[in-house]
């Protein structure tokens, strides 16, 4: 049976933001300690171990449970509606579905440890965002010597028809914030990168060049998969003479050791060798164990608690921390290159998936 929280009254003195010269995280792990255990909620398998090395810390009882980011998102609702609240924590890498369901039902709250508030950017403190995943162009290295593809918009030629691998956008909402955020923010980059690439200036009659570019590239035929995996094996099997080119999480990059795959990163294709998502650490309102919950907040965004997600090219948002030296897939190297995430137009995201979708599905041809 589980114990009675810590009253809120204590908690807040313990962790009120306004308080950061205060904080102190030696009450905050005494006070986990008297609450039941936790569960978090995350997409990656990872999870499992920063659990463990969570209670093998502190003392305190947490599990890890891989959950896709769709079933989080209705599972934190479902808990909290029916007061059973099952995930105390919830990572979770649908930050427009944060910021326009989660959030304003208070079905979770966002937590910025107050020490950490110097080393969090502001940009991803509300919501708290613990970290940045990246999706990254991707090529055979058996078959290529160097990245065959230089430019985003050669992919929309007949050279490349049915060749590239790409996760469809109908099944995985951050592929709709993609285009969403390319449409707000990228706009003056793809209008250069095609000028660039075909000599002329664009001239389009769809609203953005981002749409110019979605449009071009679903008429061209790319392999269309549910998820990372396949692409991972379509680009970088071993022994092909014809591999597919490929839009992967830099997580698949471990398939070259596991699998014997030889993925290679895009590092110069212009103009963006990829894009970054962010992870929402999130956590329930109604959780019994709000301590505990927060202290694994706090954990999460050591260099000690991120450590396992690192390893697979996740980038932490605390400015502290660097990735690690043998990340496979190079990240490091081109992180300032990425066409970052910003959640400040969030809403925007949500609001344009089904627009988004509407589009991908007129135009996709195989």
């Amino acid at each position: 049976m589980k114990r009675a929280p810590v009253s809120m009254a204590v908690l807040a003195a313990l962790v009120a933001p306004a308080a950061a010269q205060n904080f102190d995280l030696e009450a905050l792990i005494t006070a986990a300690k008297a609450e039941p255990p936790i569960t978090i909620y995350d997409s990656t398998g990872k999870i499992v171990e920063m659990a463990e090395n969570f209670s093998a810390k502190y003392g305190v009882q947490a599990t890890g449970q891989k959950v896709s980011a769709n079933s989080q998102l209705e599972m934190i609702i479902r808990e909290s509606q029916a007061g059973n609240v099952q995930g105390d924590v919830a990572l979770i890498t649908d930050t427009p579905a944060g910021l326009a369901q989660l959030l304003p039902q208070g079905f979770v709250e966002s937590w910025l440890p107050p020490d950490m508030a110097d080393k969090i950017p502001t940009g991803f403190q509300n919501p708290l965002a613990i970290s940045t995943n990246a999706n990254v162009w991707t090529y055979n290295t058996e078959v290529h010597d160097s990245c065959p593809v230089s430019n985003i918009w050669e992919l929309t030629e007949p050279a490349w028809k049915g060749k590239v691998a790409f996760v469809d956008p109908l099944t995985k909402g951050t592929y709709t914030d993609w285009f969403s955020q390319m449409a707000t923010h990228g706009e003056d980059a793809l209008a250069a990168a095609y000028k660039d690439h075909f000599g002329t200036d664009l001239v389009t009659d769809e609203a953005s060049a981002a749409a110019a570019w979605v449009k071009a590239f679903a008429a061209n035929g790319p392999l269309i998969t549910d998820g990372d995996d396949p692409i991972s094996e379509a680009v970088g099997a071993p022994g092909q003479t014809e591999p597919f080119f490929g839009l992967m999480s830099s997580a698949k990059f471990r398939d070259n050791a596991d699998k014997g795959y030889k993925l290679g990163l895009c590092a110069d294709l212009g103009p963006w060798p990829g894009w970054t998502y962010t992870k929402l650490g999130l956590i329930a309102t109604k959780s019994d164990s709000p301590s505990a919950a927060r202290l694994f907040i706090h954990y999460v965004l050591s260099e000690e608690g991120i450590m396992p997600q690192m390893r697979d090219g996740k980038m932490p948002t605390n400015t502290e921390i660097e990735l690690p030296g043998d990340e496979p897939s190079g990240l490091a190297n081109v992180v300032d290159k990425l066409f970052a995430y910003d959640a400040s137009t969030g809403l925007d995201d949500w609001d344009s998936r089904q627009d988004w979708q509407d589009f991908w599905r007129i135009h996709y041809k195989r």
